[in-house]
């Protein structure tokens, strides 16, 4: 298990229409607060601000194909050249991260090839390193730009 220390929150968080809404910076917009998204947004912030990845390198739920089938990663981290670096699967704090978690995670890498896959829970956080084809446990999320 990786251990991360989120940082101190500085959200921007609102009520509108009886929902509780969080400023997405890197999207720049207002988006639903919901247990997944806090996870999200925090997990974000402790890559750009513990971990120093720059956030302009950060996609947040886009869309990718999978077959026939549309799905939205949570978070994807390009590298310097701009090539998928690291591929992060949030989940809300009460999801356990089990196998059907991982299935989802390797799912997605089947159409976005990364050296790094991560999951998160926000309690949690789980890595691999994709190597030689196996995957191999982190005890650390690699500093930004390394390699596999």
């Amino acid at each position: 298990m990786i251990r991360v220390a989120f940082p101190p929150p500085a959200f921007q968080v609102k009520t509108s229409g009886g929902r509780e809404l969080i400023f997405d910076a890197l999207r720049k917009q207002w988006v639903r607060l919901t247990p997944e998204e806090w996870v999200r947004q925090n997990f974000v912030q402790y890559l750009i601000q513990v971990k120093l990845y720059p956030a302009a390198l950060i996609g947040v739920e886009k869309e990718i194909r999978l077959g026939e089938l549309k799905k939205r990663f949570d978070l994807l981290v390009f590298d310097t050249h701009h090539q998928p670096w690291m591929l992060v699967e949030c989940k809300a704090m009460k999801v356990p991260l089990d196998e059907t978690v991982l299935q989802q995670v390797l799912r997605y890498h089947s159409a976005v090839e990364v050296p790094f896959l991560v999951l998160t829970n926000g309690a949690n956080t789980y890595g691999w390193s994709k190597t030689a084809g196996r995957l191999l446990p982190l005890q650390e999320l690699p500093a930004f730009g390394s390699g596999s």
